[in-house]
Formats: structure tokens, sequence, C-alpha cells
């Protein structure tokens, strides 16, 4: 029924199985014909979260009625495959037609604008909701604003910036400043604010895992070293990362140095073949 779907469709997302979503969208529409605002939204979601923005776009078009939560999808799902100019763009249209932005919306452009280096749209859009709009601010928007001004290497207007929130910032608001620190080699800032971050959390491994990345991308091999024995003789854990590849319907994935995947025989054969076909390459370009 009209309730299964969305649910379906929320996993397939998780999944990024964009197989399935097709197949969950032509069974909606076969056991359904025409599909609820409900389901409308989940497809435009599920489509960009599995990288199709082709979908997702076709599937927002043939909807008749949108809603708040339909331009919503449309946004984030341009601000995450990297295109915020078209998320800035349907923003436009969507105030057009005469709904507000809420706090989701300002969240996607502001994660659009991150990425993309739009430094002055985003903070744009975030003076322009705190004066207008300060009901839809959560702390996850300053935290965007910290992030977007530390990767465009703006560590003053950042500072300054934390020193005027209105409630205490916590350990992500600083990590981001570390974040911004590793992107331009800001060695002493880093240091600085990841003493700040130890003082609040001090088992809180991925900052001591970015500051030995910030070692790392300046040189400083003994520093990045002895952040690393640091975490060893604190027992602190790392959540390792994952990535996931759909081949013919069926997602699979891989973990960091993971070797039990049941095909990891014949994939590494394969990296091996395209890694021996890059040097060749390399050695033909020479």
């Amino acid at each position: 029924n009209e309730s299964t779907f969305p649910c379906v469709l929320t996993s397939v997302a998780n999944a990024g199985a964009l197989g399935v979503a097709r197949s969950v969208h032509a069974s909606a529409i076969k056991h359904l014909g025409k599909l609820d605002v409900y389901i409308g939204n989940s497809l435009v979601s599920c489509y960009a979260r599995c990288g199709s923005l082709e979908d997702s776009v076709l599937a927002f078009t043939s909807m008749e009625q949108k809603n708040v939560v339909s331009w919503n999808a449309l946004i984030c799902g341009y601000a995450q495959n990297g295109r915020a100019e078209e998320a800035l763009a349907a923003h436009k249209r969507m105030i057009a037609t005469g709904l507000k932005a809420d706090n989701v919306t300002l969240l996607g452009l502001l994660f659009g604008c991150n990425h993309a280096g739009l430094v002055d749209e985003g903070y744009s859009l975030f003076k322009t909701a705190q004066r207008e709009q300060p009901g839809i601010l959560k702390p996850e928007h300053y935290a965007c604003v910290v992030d977007l001004l530390s990767r465009a290497k703006r560590f003053d207007d950042a500072k300054r910036f934390l020193e005027d929130l209105p409630f205490e910032p916590g350990l992500g608001f600083w990590k981001s400043m570390i974040g911004g620190c590793l992107i331009h080699w800001n060695k002493d800032l880093a240091e600085s604010v990841a003493n700040r971050i130890h003082a609040l959390d001090p088992e809180d491994t991925s900052s001591y895992i970015l500051l030995s990345n910030v070692y790392s991308a300046v040189g400083s091999w003994k520093s990045a070293s002895m952040i690393r024995r640091q975490i060893k003789e604190k027992g602190l854990k790392r959540i390792t990362g994952c990535s996931w590849i759909e081949v013919q319907d069926k997602a699979h994935v891989f973990f960091n140095g993971d070797s039990k995947h049941p095909q990891s025989v014949e994939i590494y054969k394969m990296l091996e073949v395209c890694l021996d076909a890059g040097e060749d390459e390399h050695c033909l370009a020479v």
C-alpha cells in the first residue's frame, strides 16, 4: 500500500541500490497507478542518494503536487551530488512558488555551498535566515558555517563566529576547524584546537586522527607517528570506513583493509591487472 513504498525506498537509498530503486518505482506505478506526494518525495530523495540526479529530477517534475519536503529532497540531492549552483537555483524556484524554506532547506544549501567553495553565497543564506527566520536555525547550521569559513581559510572569521555563538560549541565545531587546517596545512592552529577538543573529550579518536593527518600533510612525520602511538596506548577505537558498489542489483560493501569478501581473491587480482595497465600507460606516455 501507499505507506509501504516510502519505507522500502528509504532502505534502498541507504543501500545505494539504484537498480532496486527503479524496480520499486515501477512496482509502485503498477500497483498504485497514481503516486501520492509521499511516495514522490521518497523517490526524489532515493534516486539522488543512489547517485542518479537524472532520475531524481524526472521524479520531481512528474509530481502533480509538491510540498516543502519535495523541494528539500531536490535541493539536498543537488547539494549532496556536488551541484550547488543547481541547488541554489532550485531554492529560488521554490521561494517563487510561495513556499518558505525550513531548517532542512537551509542545511542542504549550506552543505552544497560548503563543498563547492561558495563561501559568500552560503554565509549570505545563513545571515538572511538569522534575520528573517531565526526559528529555523539549529546547531548544525552554525556548524556548517564554521566548516564553510574554515575550508575557505577564513580562520579568524571562523573563530569570531564561534565566540559569538548563542550556545556552547560542541566537539563537531572544533573538528570542523581542524578539517580546515588539514586543507590549508595550518599546523599551529590545528594543535591549539586539538588541545581544546582533548580537554572536552580526551577519548575522541577522530580528533587525534585529524591532527595526525595535519602533521603528515606538513611533513612532521615524527609528530604524526607520536599521535598514532598515543591512539594505540590509550586504546582508542577507530570506526572503519566503508564503500559499496552495486552490481546486477546487488550491493557489495567493502571495508578498508578488508579481505573477507567472498570474491576478494578475484578482486585483488583484478586490481593488480589495473595497476599494471596503469603503469604501462604511464611508461608509454613518458
